[in-house]
């Protein structure tokens, strides 16, 4: 796919995913970590 995943230490509980600075999921906003499909579905389709 070409993507270089990195981890990034937060605060709080906050888990965000982002794709190039976009946010693509946040456990704040949801309350409830994402699920692998519900990442992959939301990648660029370049990825």
């Amino acid at each position: 796919m070409g993507l270089k995943p990195a981890l990034e230490k937060g605060g709080s509980g906050v888990f965000d995913v982002t794709v190039d600075g976009e946010l693509i999921f946040s456990k704040h906003a949801v309350g409830r970590f994402p699920t692998h499909d519900e990442v992959l579905d939301k990648l660029p389709r370049a990825y």
